[in-house]
């Protein structure tokens, strides 16, 4: 695959030229999503050459059994699966007697664009098929956010040497499998399927979870843009619907095909209405027209980006970047459906199971925080809420008691549901970054409410787990947590985690604090809680000696803290020294060698820092960033955005914003060879991060808006905008100059490197 494909462009993901090796990966990139549902950028017409079809719908899942060698005690008994939804974007295309399939006929003048301003896909292309008929192909798709249980599509076949037959075979297909199921099984039950004048509908059920989706389509057809009846006939199979439908069209005209499409799903309405729904939305939908459902798509993507665009002046490929990144960010989820969380893959692909991990509460609440109402980030929160009592199912049945709660690393339903032992058993860092969000959320948002209402019982069941989980050491006379993986994967089953024990300290003592506060100040919301957690005073006094007594690895010589214990006997190697051949080292040598080697997948030490930065010296943070940065490899996508923040911090841009780069291209440009499995959709809030509060500075503790602005040389001025207590903040910085505008009728105040400045309602200030 040619890695470096896409051109630039500043508001378009462009690739022009097909080429066979890159359909995989494009389809992931040029991906769509409306937050219910989103799919890969699979063609409507048939393709025999290499390709991953993917159609996803936001909380349908299914258990798919683990497949593991060797069952261990406390193994979760699945690993949900983000379904691959039946496919409604099928529509086959006969010229004369000859199938259209880009894999075997000459294609010229290919071109697709991602109008990420807009919000749809567009695809063109000329085709010599073997008949030696020449057509020009037009397509326009998009999901719509106006009715998100629709999609559109419009394609047209202009025929350029002929006249003659063209037919369109538009389909439903629900017979499609996964790709990672773990044994090969058909996760669907088809329970009806109906058809109408132009349109048609499967009823489906999931096995297991018992999910009812109703997939329809509804067609139109014109030529030369003048609407047309036509006849059809039907072909009805066990797993799917197809109308044939067949024109006469002379040289130089154009026939299309407008196929409205989508999902109703039980999650939504009752199952014996989920046909009616879904013929309502395509009805609605049809009368609407394609090009105004379009335009209430541009009127929707323009309120979208007004406070979510970033604009980079200078430099094409870090502007393409990042507005692609805020793009897939904003098509996967838009926080109206608080029982939806946000996968790895998002809508892009099938890897991670497309289930929730702790990059929601690590990397995604400070984007939707800032770009969308609070509420939206809180809808996040709430999700972990209402998963309060499987996360203590969770931790009981790996023996922990008395509503110790353990937050899955993986889960659909608040159920853990990953399957690798390092990760499920050991990874147990992802219960801080629950409390951690919560801590964000009200300092960002000044929205105390939410500890008393939901956040304080969260709390108490991660702190109950952090006690029982640490033990005393009595040769250390410490509290120390055994038998651990941290954020850094590259190193399993170790001792004492530095960034795990810090922030089990600080979730403890966060909690105490709280309690105190509770005490005070919510007497009635305070004795309700204490009443539901049967929370005690002694057994608070016994976390305070937990946290108070914590353990942190530390070497006196180099003045830093260590990964873990015995991290310094590793043999330690800089990345610089290893031959490029052997990257990545994930790809390139065994898991033994890499669990023996000093290399770091992803920040760990830097992850704590950068969470609790406040907590840090200058010195310090910049000795712990220059020792650990040289080891890590970044092969994670989680990696690159926290080390551009922190070398923005201790003044080093040229690194900033080369990591810049990494985190933010990532996928375009395929550092890491996977792109084809989907897309890294939470770390793509990082990338957000990297620029807002990297090069911005911004940061938010003690109740201080702070920003301490600075600029890439390659760049030429950049500007963001976020939404903070009600107001709107605008930030233009330039290499001479950097402006704050006020956009709302209330005075904000900040502070810009250390001095306090009131921008006045709707005016500015310039610093």
């Amino acid at each position: 695959m040619n890695k470096n494909y896409i051109v630039p462009n500043e508001w378009n993901i462009i690739e022009e030229g097909f080429d066979a090796e890159n359909v995989t990966s494009s389809e992931s990139i040029f991906s769509l999503g409306n937050g219910a549902m989103g799919q890969r950028a699979n063609f409507e017409e048939k393709y025999s050459g290499d390709t991953f079809q993917g159609s996803y719908i936001g909380g349908i899942y299914y258990p798919d059994k683990t497949r593991v060698g060797w069952w261990k005690n406390g193994y979760p008994e699945y690993f949900a699966k983000v379904l691959n939804a039946p496919n409604w974007i099928g529509i086959r295309v006969i010229i004369g007697q000859t199938e259209l399939d880009l894999n075997h006929c000459k294609v010229t003048d290919f071109k697709r664009v991602l109008n990420m301003k807009e919000g749809f896909l567009q695809r063109s292309f000329k085709a010599e098929l073997s008949s030696g008929d020449q057509i020009k192909v037009e397509v326009i798709r998009f999901l719509s956010l106006d009715i998100n249980e629709v999609g559109a599509i419009k394609y047209t076949v202009t025929p350029l040497n002929f006249d003659g037959e063209i037919t369109f075979i538009p389909y439903i297909d629900a017979g499609i499998v996964n790709e990672d199921s773990n044994y090969d099984e058909f996760f669907w039950e088809i329970e009806n399927i109906r058809e109408g004048k132009d349109e048609a509908f499967i009823l489906s059920k999931t096995l297991k979870t018992g999910f009812y989706v109703s997939t329809g389509m509804k067609m139109a057809f014109s030529l030369n843009d003048i609407e047309i009846p036509l006849e059809s006939e039907i072909q009805k199979e066990e797993k799917s619907i197809a109308y044939t439908y067949k024109s006469f069209v002379k040289k130089n005209d154009s026939f299309t095909i407008y196929k409205f499409g989508g999902y109703t799903q039980s999650m939504n309405y009752p199952k014996e209405e989920l046909l009616f729904a879904s013929q309502k939305a395509l009805q609605k939908a049809v009368i609407i027209g394609f090009d105004n459902l379009l335009e209430k798509q541009k009127l929707a993507w323009e309120k979208i980006w007004d406070t979510a665009d970033i604009v980079i002046e200078g430099d094409l490929l870090g502007q393409q970047a990042i507005r692609f990144n805020i793009f897939q960010l904003n098509q996967t989820y838009n926080g109206e459906d608080a029982r939806l969380n946000i996968g790895p893959k998002g809508f892009t692909g099938e890897k991670y199971g497309g289930s929730t991990y702790w990059d929601t509460e690590a990397y995604c609440i400070p984007f939707y925080m800032s770009t969308k109402h609070k509420e939206v980030a809180k809808n996040l929160l709430v999700y972990r809420y209402n998963h309060l009592q499987k996360a203590i199912e969770n931790a009981a049945k790996l023996g922990f008691s008395d509503g110790a709660a353990l937050y899955p690393m993986v889960t659909m339903n608040g159920e853990e549901c990953h399957n690798e032992w390092e990760i499920t058993f050991e990874e147990i860092h992802r219960n801080g970054s629950m409390i951690y969000a919560i801590y964000n959320y009200v300092n960002y948002t000044g929205d105390y409410s939410y500890i008393p209402e939901y956040g304080m019982e969260v709390m108490i069941g991660v702190s109950r787990f952090w006690h029982q989980r640490a033990n005393l050491s009595t040769e250390k006379n410490k509290y120390v947590i055994l038998g651990v993986t941290g954020p850094n994967e590259y190193e399993n089953n170790v001792n004492n985690n530095w960034y795990t024990n810090y922030i089990a300290k600080w979730c403890i003592d966060y909690t105490i604090e709280n309690i105190d506060k509770l005490k005070k100040e919510f007497k009635s919301d305070f004795d309700r809680i204490l009443a539901k957690t049967n929370l005690k005073e002694e057994e608070i006094k016994s976390w305070k000696e937990v946290a108070d007594k914590m353990y942190f690895p530390y070497d006196e010589k180099r003045e830093i803290y260590l990964q873990q214990d015995g991290f310094l006997d590793k043999h330690l190697l800089t990345v610089d020294k290893l031959p490029k051949s052997e990257r990545p080292i994930n790809q390139k040598w065994s898991w033994d060698r890499i669990l023996r080697s000093p290399y770091i997948k992803q920040a760990d030490v830097l992850q704590g820092i950068y969470f609790f930065e406040n907590h840090f010296d200058l010195d310090t943070i910049e000795k712990h960033f220059n020792y650990y940065e040289p080891f890590t490899v970044h092969e994670s996508s989680l990696s690159p955005c926290v080390h551009s923040i922190l070398a923005a911090k201790i003044n080093r841009i040229e690194k900033a914003y080369e990591m810049y780069l990494r985190t933010s291209r990532l996928d375009l440009d395929d550092y890491n060879h996977e792109v084809h499995e989907g897309l890294h959709i939470t770390s793509m809030a990082g990338t957000w991060l990297s620029v807002v509060q990297g090069f911005g500075g911004m940061r938010n503790f003690d109740n201080q808006l702070c920003f301490d602005p600075q600029i890439p040389e390659k760049w030429t001025s950049y500007s963001f905008k976020i939404n903070y207590r009600g107001g709107t903040l605008k930030i233009q910085k330039g290499h001479k100059s950097c402006e704050f505008f006020n956009e709302s009728d209330q005075p904000i105040d900040i502070y810009v490197s250390g001095q306090k400045i009131t921008i006045p309602a709707s005016g500015s200030a310039n610093v």
